[in-house]
């Protein structure tokens, strides 16, 4: 591989941006695809955003008949909760299963104790305190607020819009979430990221429990990595 190429992957994958290197099996030509890059006019653009969201490696027959390599470095997906409340312990077994790292952050020492969260690096800290300089956000990141306190919830919700993660959710019913769409507009936020956060949070399966609710939030979690969003998404409510 050219130096110069190996330098740019390492860069993007030191700062959990992900890239493709693109191996022409013929020629033995290389090029690298960051996840920045313009892909629309890339004749292999399907294919392309198809492996930025499943992470998969493999060789695929282009357009032209040629084949190629694509090697996929894509980081870890993360998963950043805003609030230590009963769901977020249910949670934490399932993102470890599903291969998800997992944080918690709840400036209420009452809930954010290490007895209560002995697995996962907890924070009681205000989430605008150490977002992002400890708690960094990306694309490859998920931000679910559980806590239904819009001053514990709304700091980081904005946060992950803007750090463009690829699922923002939020806990509550529709009632409540129309007054937190209220309360974004009038901070700036725009229509189309407001749009962007799946409230009421988790697949509709008709969960009750907070075991119940966390294995419907990671489901949808899985389904937005994998597959995109939703077009349109379907309206539901959670209740908890």
């Amino acid at each position: 591989m050219d130096l110069s190429l190996l330098q740019r992957l390492n860069r993007e994958r030191a700062a959990r941006r992900g890239c493709i290197l693109i191996t022409d099996i013929a020629t033995g030509a290389q090029r690298l695809v960051e996840e920045d890059t313009d892909i629309s006019a890339d004749p292999l653009s399907a294919e392309l955003g198809a492996r930025f969201r499943s992470g998969k490696s493999g060789m695929i027959t282009a357009p032209s008949g040629g084949q190629s390599f694509l090697n996929v470095h894509v980081p870890p997906p993360r998963l950043v909760v805003i609030g230590a409340v009963h769901i977020s312990q249910a949670l934490t077994p399932i993102a470890k299963i599903a291969g998800f790292d997992m944080e918690v952050i709840d400036p209420r020492t009452a809930f954010a104790s290490p007895e209560r969260f002995p697995d996962v690096p907890l924070h009681a800290d205000w989430p605008e305190e150490i977002i992002p300089e400890r708690v960094p956000l990306d694309r490859y990141t998920a931000l679910a607020a559980v806590t239904h306190d819009p001053k514990i919830d709304d700091g980081p919700l904005i946060k992950a819009l803007a750090a463009r993660c690829f699922y923002v959710g939020a806990l509550g019913s529709r009632k409540t979430h129309a007054a937190r769409v209220d309360r974004l507009a009038k901070a700036g936020v725009s229509e189309a990221d407001i749009a962007r956060i799946h409230a009421p949070i988790g697949l509709n399966i008709g969960a009750a429990s907070p075991a119940e609710i966390a294995v419907a939030v990671m489901a949808e979690i899985i389904e937005v990595l994998r597959k995109g969003e939703p077009q349109p998404a379907p309206v539901h409510e959670v209740v908890a």
